[in-house]
Order: C-alpha cells, then sequence, then structure tokens
C-alpha cells in the first residue's frame, strides 16, 4: 500500500470510529410525552447528563451504556418498523455526536424528535427535529442552568417543557410565561411532578389562570405504573 492510500485508510477508519455514541437503551413503546403522545415510538436513550435535577426519573442513564455505531442504531431504529423517533437521556446533546444521529434519522424519513434539558445549546440541532424543551423550574434544583439564549432557536413545532413540583414552581412558570412570551414561540406544556403535585390541581391552576399552555401527564406511567422513565 502507498504512504497516499495508508493515509486514505486510516483517515476512513478514524472517521467511522468517531461516529459513534454511549447508548443507554433502545426501546419500542408508546410516546408519553409532547405533541407525539400516543403514537408509537423507538426511543433511542442517549448516556449522560450535566444535570441533577430533584425529581429526575432517568438517573439510571447518568452512567454506563455501550457504544453504538450510529449506523447500527439506525438499523435497530428500522427493525421495530415505526414512524416516530425520540432521542432522550440522559441529555443527549452531551454528546456531540447525536447532532449526526438526528440529522441521518430526518434523513431517513423519521418523524423525530429530542428530549433537551434546556441547559445546552440547541442551535446546530437539524431544523426538521421538533424539540421538546425543558425551562427547569426553582424546585428541580437545576433552574440556574436554564440557557435563555435557546429560546432565540425555537421554531413553531418546538415545544418548551416545564415541569412543576409545587405551586412555587407554578408561579415561576406563570411569570416565564409572560416575561419570555414563551407561547407566542411555540407550545408551551405544563406537566406535575409524578407524586409531588396532584394533576387535578395543576389543571385546575391553569383553567383558573386562564393559560394558553398545554396540560399534560405521562401516558407511560398511567398504562404501565412506570415511575422509572418508560
Amino acid at each position: 500500500m502507498s504512504g497516499n492510500s495508508a493515509l486514505v485508510a486510516s483517515t476512513t477508519s478514524v472517521s467511522v470510529v468517531t461516529e459513534r455514541l454511549r447508548i443507554t437503551e433502545i426501546f419500542h413503546s408508546i410516546q408519553g410525552e409532547a405533541d407525539a403522545i400516543g403514537w408509537r415510538t423507538v426511543f433511542v436513550r442517549l448516556t449522560g447528563c450535566p444535570l441533577r435535577c430533584v425529581w429526575c426519573d432517568t438517573e439510571y442513564s447518568f452512567y454506563g451504556g455501550d457504544w453504538h455505531a450510529i449506523d447500527d442504531i439506525l438499523a435497530q431504529v428500522a427493525s421495530y418498523g415505526a414512524k416516530h423517533v425520540c432521542v432522550t437521556g440522559g441529555e443527549p446533546l452531551a454528546q456531540k455526536r447525536c447532532l449526526i444521529l438526528l440529522q441521518k434519522l430526518c434523513d431517513a424519513g423519521y418523524d423525530v424528535s429530542l428530549e433537551t434539558s434546556g441547559a445546552l445549546d440547541v442551535s446546530a440541532v437539524d431544523p426538521r427535529v421538533r424539540k421538546v424543551m425543558d425551562l427547569k423550574a426553582p424546585d428541580s434544583g437545576e433552574s440556574q442552568r436554564n440557557l435563555w439564549s435557546n429560546l432565540d432557536h425555537l421554531l413553531a413545532h418546538d415545544q418548551i417543557k416545564i415541569v412543576i413540583a409545587s405551586r412555587a414552581d407554578y408561579e415561576w412558570a406563570c411569570a416565564m410565561l409572560t416575561e419570555h412570551a414563551l407561547a407566542q414561540r411555540c407550545m408551551v406544556l405544563f406537566s406535575p411532578v409524578h407524586g409531588a403535585v396532584q394533576p387535578r390541581d395543576l389543571a385546575e391552576w391553569i383553567i383558573a389562570d386562564k393559560l394558553p399552555v398545554r396540560f399534560q401527564m405521562q401516558l407511560h406511567k398511567l398504562l404501565w405504573n412506570d415511575a422509572a422513565g418508560h
């Protein structure tokens, strides 16, 4: 092999190796949240998260996981025959190559959503992806991590999710709704923390205050009494 050929082979090998992601799990279920609720969906859960929200229900995704080539992930997703794919975590954007996976899923024709904490820059996410972006309320313990510049990168098909653990969280969410004109940017979801706020209470607060937000409960927890995330 000539020197140039060896260089090409080496470069190609490195390219293949770097297009990998550490994955906690890939599973097939019913989407329990956001505007795709109820659709049969393949979930790709990436490992790792820089946040430690008090109410997190997917702490098992913080560590461990296995490395998968992105093309192998695509093949596994295809095996379920679902139109909807949700890339989640942890915090999927903590792995930079998540952006490659999102692009390739869109290129393959899937309806792709991304569940992200709102603490990491979303500006480079493929615009075909529906971003479901958290704003962390005070009782999460991570509200100081909200990256407010992300609001300027949200598109009309994206969603802002605020998880509410108390009446104080609700009041904060109402203030943010007004201060940042959230409902004029995209759909806003208010979701009660399982076991902390009664869903009926949150629903009645929203009705009483005539808020332009969508109440949501986690459908998977109603179907399977699943407090572990899926």
